[in-house]
């Protein structure tokens, strides 16, 4: 009895998510997790899979089938060519606008980025298996299969995080400063041939941006007429500078000065702005580490909750609030109204 106490305790005194579970029995038994789980169960894939949902959602969904994800009560209903399609396009879409780390990214996350598929997602990860990690995306065009149209596409949704990059350049100068031969992931250790000794690849801070590879003649004409460096990037003193020649010439007068459009100065104006590693979802919501509600006993008339909408009615909304079984329903105001009346007639009666 005092073990299960203090069991209890633990628990009340432990931060607990509710993370949807959808999907991750069928992935724990798919090739991709074979590949990337080799030694473990079928369900400890399932909760490393459920686990690393809080961490970065998109990054583990894309490994699912949308099918399987459970999107409403009339998916089966549909055209599954049609909804495959619509998914994968929606799937493509967010994966774009959040892009992808090259160097830590699955081959599953890969395939869904523009101008790339399965083959070259597939020749990228060996490429980084075999080289090391990407040093700039220029890199890029050295992978098998991947061309001039492919690299154009691809390019601007492809990340380089140059903490990352810096990190790994210390350390192979450490390692040829000491007489150390440096350290590279290729296979059976082979040489390089003499060409490629000599080309030292140098890190490029715009490849950590969302600026087109396209545009960094554009950029580095726009960081000169503002007098600062590439190395400024996401720097308070970047934001001031930009600011400055925005009130003084605007956009228009900017955009003249460079031979640009708008909309491309809005890319990269946002590019240089935004700090290291941005994400564009760290303004969503967050994952909601819950404490004080973890049971139905906690309940009370007035608490306010934050909850996951999980069907939409004529009539309300489900919301699952994570606890235990329970549901909430929001409703729409008449509908409350009509079913308080109800329930008064019932009581006169």
């Amino acid at each position: 009895m005092r073990h299960l106490k203090a069991s209890q305790q633990r628990i009340t005194d432990s931060h607990a998510i509710i993370t949807s579970e959808a999907g991750a029995s069928i992935y724990s038994v798919s090739p991709e997790a074979c590949k990337e789980m080799p030694d473990l169960d079928p369900n400890l894939r399932s909760a490393v899979s459920i686990a690393r949902r809080v961490q970065d959602p998109l990054a583990e969904l894309v490994k699912i089938e949308p099918k399987h994800i459970g999107i409403g009560m009339y998916q089966h209903d549909v055209s599954q060519t049609l909804l495959k399609a619509t998914l994968d396009s929606v799937v493509e879409e967010c994966v774009s606008f959040v892009g992808v780390d090259i160097n830590i990214c699955s081959e599953t996350l890969l395939r869904h980025i523009a101008g790339l598929n399965a083959n070259r997602a597939k020749n990228i990860i060996e490429w980084r298996q075999k080289n090391g990690p990407f040093i700039n995306r220029e890199q890029l065009k050295d992978v098998k299969g991947l061309g001039p149209k492919s690299f154009q596409q691809c390019a601007g949704f492809i990340r380089i995080d140059q903490e990352y990059i810096r990190s790994f350049c210390s350390q192979q100068s450490e390692l040829a400063a000491g007489g150390h031969k440096a350290v590279t992931n290729e296979k059976g250790c082979k040489k390089k041939t003499k060409a490629a000794a000599n080309v030292i690849q140098q890190p490029n801070p715009l490849d950590q941006t969302c600026i087109h590879p396209e545009s960094y003649n554009i950029a580095m004409r726009f960081l000169t007429l503002i007098g600062e460096s590439h190395c400024q990037i996401g720097k308070s003193k970047m934001q001031q500078k930009v600011n400055s020649i925005i009130d003084r010439e605007g956009m228009d007068g900017i955009t003249k000065k460079l031979n640009t459009t708008e909309q491309t100065l809005q890319i990269i104006i946002d590019g240089l702005t935004q700090p290291e590693s941005f994400d564009i979802r760290k303004d969503f919501d967050q994952p909601d580490f819950k404490k004080s509600i973890v049971c139905p006993e906690d309940l009370k008339v007035g608490t306010i909750l934050t909850g996951r909408v999980e069907n939409a009615t004529l009539f309300g909304v489900f919301v699952d609030i994570g606890v235990d079984m329970f549901r909430g329903q929001v409703m729409e105001e008449e509908e409350e109204k009509k079913e308080k009346e109800e329930k008064k007639k019932k009581k006169k009666k």
